[in-house]
């Protein structure tokens, strides 16, 4: 199967290509097999149904790229934003929801059943600041999650997750807000299957908060712990800009800017228990698990780092400025 895989261009300071594609080798290597020219797309997200996939142009006029399976670009869209960084498609299919992180705003966008994205239907406009004054200036919409058309967005700038209900029209109406700490810098949310407890990466703050959910579309915070099992202490580097999160069963795993780690948490009690700090390259954006390989995106190590899910000795593929790892048996 391929591996996707999406970059910074020097559309925004980076030597990526755009979307580079990989062979998967028996052992979970990876054989460099395509590309595509794109302006930084930053974010990938696949169709379920229909072999296409839709990228983020994380530009100050950001647009949306759809890429069929082929590496073809069927069409590019305006995000009706600046910096586009995450897509969500609805669960029913029905809908593309883009955030856009610079100017702190979720689009959304409708989707034909051969994925053709058919036009904007509606576009939210988040206000607010939160404590940290260099990261936390305005509203910075990171993510959405949907569940049973109710779309929660994850907004680092405000330290809160606002919930919203879709329509059958596309158009979203307020539902519920929920704050976290403050400072958390919320980037991320992931749903534990069968529970009312969530996920959120605190990305200003280097930490992990495990939230409850109820009802529906409104969280509650349990309990903070470190993003990572070694105390991490700010030197040259910078201080620790906890990006993605992953979850498989009682395993948590998230990626940890600076520490250069992949963190994997035991999450089978509320309070998660951090079992190791994976070394995954130099500043890891995002990963992707694929069979029992973990493929990380080392931006700044111009490379894939690949590791055995559990741990072991990391093997590094060069490509340029990654920032998405995708699996493509997910289309």
């Amino acid at each position: 199967m391929d591996v996707w895989v999406g970059s910074y261009t020097s559309a925004t300071g980076g030597n990526g290509v755009g979307i580079s594609t990989f062979r998967r080798t028996p052992g979970g290597g990876l054989a460099p097999d395509r590309s595509l020219e794109l302006a930084s797309p930053s974010w990938l997200t696949a169709h379920p149904t229909v072999p296409v996939v839709y990228a983020t142009n994380e530009l100050t006029d950001g647009t949306i790229t759809t890429v069929s399976g082929d590496l073809e670009v069927l069409g590019t869209i305006s995000a009706d934003g600046a910096d586009p960084c995450h897509l969500t498609i609805t669960g029913d299919t029905r809908f593309l929801l883009c955030s856009n992180y610079s100017s702190g705003s979720l689009s959304v966008f409708a989707l034909a059943e051969d994925g053709t994205v058919t036009g904007q239907t509606d576009l939210v406009q988040h206000e607010g600041s939160g404590p940290h004054a260099e990261r936390q200036e305005a509203a910075h919409v990171h993510m959405s999650a949907e569940r049973d058309r109710i779309v929660s967005v994850v907004d680092l700038g405000t330290d809160e997750i606002r919930s919203y209900t879709l329509a059958d029209n596309g158009e979203l109406a307020p539902l519920a807000v929920s704050a976290m700490p403050p400072g958390t810098g919320p980037r991320q949310l992931v749903r534990r299957p069968g529970s009312d407890l969530a996920y959120v990466v605190g990305e200003v703050a280097g930490t992990l908060v495990v939230v409850r959910e109820n009802p529906l579309g409104t969280f509650t915070p349990v309990t903070t712990v470190s993003a990572t099992k070694e105390p991490y202490v700010e030197g040259p580097k910078g201080p620790n800009w906890v990006a993605h999160l992953e979850l498989r069963g009682d395993r948590l795993y998230l990626s940890n800017r600076n520490p250069d780690c992949v963190t994997e948490f035991d999450v089978s009690d509320t309070e998660p228990v951090a079992l190791a700090d994976h070394p995954s390259g130099a500043f890891p954006r995002h990963f992707a698990i694929a069979g029992d390989t973990v493929y990380v995106a080392a931006q700044r190590d111009d490379a894939i780092v690949a590791f055995p899910l559990g741990g072991g000795e990391p093997v590094r593929y060069p490509t340029g400025t990654p920032t998405f790892v995708l699996d493509f048996r997910s289309a």
